[in-house]
C-alpha cells in the first residue's frame, strides 16, 4: 500500500481548488498551475518507476480493505497512461498562457485544466466501476466549462451537442452499473472479474458487456463519434490539444479495461464480436472523413477517428503483441495529436483562417512550425524511425498472428490515408499560393516564440519516443502482460 498512487489525482485537485481564490491573478494562476502539473508529472513518473520495479501499486482509502473500501491501484499501464496525461497537459498548459485569452483565463480557465487532469488520472488509476463514473464526471464537466469559455456562437453549439451526448452516455453507464451491482453484488473491478469469470457468459452478462461496449463506444468516439469533429474543432487550439490528447484514450482505457479484465475475450461475451467490426467501419469512416474535410481542424478532428479505429483494433485481437501495439500507439498518440493541434493553432493564426483554400504561402514565415508539421504527419503515418512506427508494426503484427487479416490490411489503408490527407495539409498550406492579403491586421498574426519553442519541446519528445523505441516497446510489453494476466491485477487488490 501506498499513498504515491493517489498523487496524479490529489495534486491537480488541490492545484484548482487553491486557483479558485485567484479569479482576478492571472500571472499567479499560470505559475501555480505550472508549478502544480509539474508535480503532478513528477509524482506520476515516480509511480510509474515503482510499478516497474516493484509491481502493481495499490491504496484502499481509509484503510477499509477490497470490496469495502475505495482502492486505487496502479498497474505499469495506469501509471505509463497517468505519467503521459500529466506530462503531455504540462505542454497544453504552457501554450495556453497568452493564447486563450485574459477574458477566458479570468474565468477559471486554470481550474477547469486541471480539474480535467484530476478527472483523467482517477479514471485511470480507480479500482472500481463507480468511481470510474464519478472520474469521468469530473472530466467531462470540466470539459464542458472549457469548450464554452468565450460564448461564440460556434462554442456554444457544439458544447450543446456535446453535452447531450455525454448526458445520454452518463445516464446509460450508471444505469449499467446499477444493473450490475445487482446482478454481482459489487462494483470492485478485481471482484467484478473473479465473480463474472465464475458465472461465465450468456444471459444477462452478455447484454450488460453490450451495454458498457455502446456506453465506452460513445466516450471514445468508437463508431459512435458523430459528436467528435465539431465539437473539438470549436475551443482554441490549446483546448483542442488536450482534448485530442486526453478524452477519447480515456473512453478507450475504459474499453480496454473492462474487456481484458470484466469481460475478458475468450469467455465468449458478445460485445467481442462487436469490436473488431467497430474498429474497421471506424477508421474507414475517419479516413473518408479526412479526404473530404477541407478545414484545417476537421482533417485532424478525422485523424482522431481514425486513431481511436486503431487504437480498438489492438483491443479486438486482444493478444499479447496487439495489446502491446495498442499501448506503445496510445502513448504516442497522446504526444504528437497534441502536437498537431498546438501547431495547427499556430498556422490559422498566422493564416487568419482555418480553410484549406484560404492558406498558403505559410513557409516563408512560419518555416520552423512547417517542418514541425511535417515530422508530426510523419509521425501520425507511422513512417519510420518515429514514434508511430513501432506502435503500427506490432498492432499489424499482432493483427496477423491472431488470423484478423482483413482489419491489419484496412489499418495499412487508413495509414496511408493519414499519411496523404495531412501531407497534403502541410503543402497546400505551406508551400501553396500564398493569398493577397492577410484577412486579419498583421499584429493578430503573429506567432510567439515562445509558444514555438514549446511545440519544438513537444515535437522533440515525438522523435524521441521513435529514436527510442527500444524503451517503449519493453514498457508497452510490461504494460501488455498485466492486461493479459488478470489473475495479476486481482491477487495485488485483494492482497489489500
Amino acid at each position: 500500500m501506498t499513498n504515491l498512487v493517489v498523487l496524479p489525482l490529489l495534486l491537480p485537485l488541490c492545484t484548482a481548488v487553491l486557483l479558485l481564490f485567484f479569479k482576478e491573478k492571472v500571472i499567479l494562476q499560470r505559475l501555480i498551475s505550472a508549478a502544480g502539473i509539474a508535480v503532478t508529472a513528477a509524482a506520476s513518473a515516480l509511480l510509474l518507476a515503482r510499478a516497474g520495479s516493484d509491481g502493481m501499486q495499490t491504496l484502499a482509502m481509509g484503510g477499509w480493505a477490497a470490496p469495502f473500501g475505495i482502492v486505487f491501484a496502479a498497474d505499469f499501464f495506469a501509471a505509463l497512461l497517468v505519467t503521459a496525461a500529466s506530462v503531455t497537459t504540462g505542454f497544453c498548459l504552457a501554450y495556453a498562457m497568452g493564447t486563450v485569452g485574459p477574458e477566458r483565463e479570468k474565468f477559471y480557465f486554470y481550474p477547469f485544466l486541471n480539474f480535467l487532469l484530476a478527472g483523467v488520472n482517477g479514471s485511470f488509476l480507480t479500482g472500481d466501476l463507480f468511481n470510474l463514473f464519478v472520474c469521468f464526471e469530473v472530466m467531462l464537466i470540466s470539459s464542458y466549462a472549457l469548450l464554452v469559455l468565450g460564448g461564440t456562437k460556434r462554442q456554444l453549439k457544439a458544447t450543446l451537442g456535446y453535452m447531450l451526448v455525454n448526458i445520454v452516455s452518463s445516464t446509460l453507464f450508471v444505469a449499467g452499473v446499477a444493473y450490475l451491482y445487482g446482478m454481482i453484488g459489487t462494483l470492485n473491478m478485481a471482484q467484478l472479474s473473479a465473480r463474472i469469470a465464475e458465472a461465465g457468459s450468456g444471459g444477462m452478462l452478455d447484454v450488460l458487456s453490450v451495454f458498457f461496449l455502446i456506453v465506452f463506444s460513445l466516450k471514445a468516439g468508437l463508431f459512435l463519434f458523430f459528436w467528435l469533429p465539431e465539437a473539438y474543432e470549436a475551443p482554441p487550439a490549446a483546448v483542442s490539444a488536450l482534448f485530442a490528447a486526453l478524452l477519447t484514450k480515456v473512453g478507450l482505457y475504459a474499453l480496454i479495461r473492462t474487456f481484458t479484465l470484466i469481460f475478458p475475450a475468450g469467455h465468449g461475451f458478445a460485445a467481442q464480436e462487436w469490436i473488431a467490426w467497430m474498429a474497421g467501419a471506424t477508421m474507414l469512416l475517419g479516413a473518408a472523413g479526412a479526404l473530404a474535410s477541407k478545414d484545417v481542424m476537421r482533417i485532424l478532428n478525422y485523424n482522431i477517428v481514425i486513431s481511436v479505429g486503431f487504437l480498438a483494433f489492438g483491443l479486438a485481437v486482444s493478444g499479447e503483441k496487439s495489446l502491446q501495439g495498442a499501448v506503445f500507439y496510445l502513448i504516442h498518440d497522446m504526444a504528437v495529436k497534441a502536437l498537431l493541434f498546438l501547431l495547427a493553432g499556430m498556422m490559422i493564426r498566422a493564416a487568419g483562417s482555418g480553410r484549406l483554400d484560404e492558406m498558403g504561402g505559410l513557409i516563408g514565415r512560419l518555416p520552423l512550425v512547417g517542418w514541425m508539421f511535417l515530422v508530426a504527419s510523419l509521425a501520425a503515418a507511422g513512417i519510420p524511425p518515429l514514434s508511430g512506427f513501432g506502435g503500427k508494426l506490432l498492432l499489424v503484427q499482432g493483427g496477423l498472428e491472431a488470423g484478423s487479416h482483413l482489419l491489419a490490411g484496412i489499418s495499412l489503408a487508413t495509414s496511408l490515408v493519414v499519411l496523404y490527407a495531412l501531407v497534403r495539409l502541410f503543402m497546400r498550406a505551406f508551400w501553396g499560393e500564398a493569398p493577397a492579403s492577410l484577412p486579419i491586421p498583421a499584429e493578430e498574426a503573429r506567432v510567439s516564440r515562445a509558444h514555438t519553442a514549446c511545440a519544438a519541446a513537444l515535437c522533440l519528445l515525438v522523435v524521441l519516443m521513435g529514436l527510442g523505441s527500444e524503451w517503449m516497446v519493453q514498457a508497452s510489453a510490461e504494460a501488455a502482460r498485466t492486461l493479459v494476466s488478470p489473475s495479476d491485477y486481482i491477487d495485488a487488490v485483494w492482497k489489500e
